[in-house]
């Protein structure tokens, strides 16, 4: 370790279950990365909707992670344990966590952390591990979405929806998105998707099924969950896939399952924060080899729609909330 670390930092706590106002700011000790992690002086932060769950009470911090919220972090490496290859103290870097970004220091595993990208800032930089790793696990590993195939994103204006639109338009897939109103539906065809369907005024359904000439689409990538589950099974083609990342209208619902049978559909889904770090790691490998190169030419990249100081993460988890953003929305310390 080089120079002088302070003993003390400022970090974000959730006080107890609750609104955005639960979230405050305390001094705690700097954190000791363990055997195989770095120690990360923060640059900046993204939210996430996992971030506003674990607020409420209904997404806990895995055992033995920090009760500290945020998921990736972009800085400096001011301290390296045993067990460490390929990173030196003074190296700039973004990491996934499984907890404690919203805090002026951040441990990481080092199997989770990955280069800047060259020409994005560290504030964009932090935007991309939640984000990028969440997408490509589920639409390109889990969904295998191949290239001429059509993927339908919905809630298109948030990280994981602009993210995925980009990446998957980027490898060769046709884009359909959903999304509320007709700004957002316009900087969605900005990014490339095809058509943006305004899901206040529109049926996405009917939508699908008259661009796509009744075939359907292919994967569907799904955070709403409820009434949608069915109507998602409606609009995929014959051996979709549905990935479902996330339930805001509910996970539980009544299906009749007919359909999956007869058009040979795959329903599936996955959560990132749990999952062991070797196998973050094998995410984080192929993110640098195929993504990273596609950040650096310019041909996808972070949307931020607003970067806040970090004691202002409560404004933050309102922004996020009131669903108005297109991008991500950044603590910065």
């Amino acid at each position: 370790m080089t120079g002088e670390l302070p003993a003390t930092m400022t970090c974000i706590e959730v006080s107890e279950p609750g609104g955005p106002d639960v979230l405050r700011p305390v001094i705690r000790p700097l954190p000791t990365p363990a055997a195989g992690e770095v120690l990360i002086k923060v640059a900046a932060a993204g939210i996430n909707g996992p971030d506003l769950y674990q607020r409420k009470g209904a997404y806990p911090p895995p055992p033995g992670t920090t009760d500290i919220p945020g998921l990736e972090v972009a800085g400096v490496i001011v301290a390296l344990a045993a067990g460490v290859d390929g990173w030196l103290e003074g190296d700039l870097c973004c990491a996934l966590t499984a907890g404690g970004g919203y805090a002026e220091y951040c441990t990481a595993p080092a199997a989770q952390c990955l280069p800047i990208p060259d020409g994005l800032s560290l504030v964009e930089a932090a935007a991309l591990p939640e984000t990028y790793f969440t997408v490509w696990t589920n639409i390109f590993e889990r969904a295998r979405l191949k290239p001429g195939e059509t993927l339908l994103v919905h809630g298109g204006a948030g990280g994981i929806g602009t993210t995925a639109i980009q990446l998957a338009a980027a490898f060769e897939a046709r884009v359909l998105t959903t999304a509320a109103g007709p700004e957002h539906c316009a900087r969605l065809t900005e990014l490339g998707a095809a058509r943006a369907i305004d899901y206040l005024s529109e049926d996405f359904v009917a939508v699908i099924k008259e661009v796509t000439g009744g075939k359907g689409v292919d994967v569907i990538l799904d955070i709403v969950g409820g009434d949608y589950v069915a109507r998602n099974i409606a609009c995929l083609a014959r051996d979709g896939r549905l990935v479902n990342i996330a339930f805001n209208k509910g996970a539980k619902v009544e299906l009749d399952l007919m359909p999956v049978m007869l058009k040979r559909l795959t329903l599936t889904g996955s959560t990132l924060r749990i999952q062991p770090v070797a196998r973050k790691a094998e995410i984080a490998a192929a993110l640098k080899e195929k993504v990273w190169p596609l950040l650096a030419s310019g041909r996808v990249r972070p949307l931020i729609f607003r970067e806040l100081p970090l004691a202002q993460a409560a404004e933050g988890h309102r922004l996020m909330e009131g669903a108005q953003h297109i991008g991500k929305i950044m603590l910065v310390t």
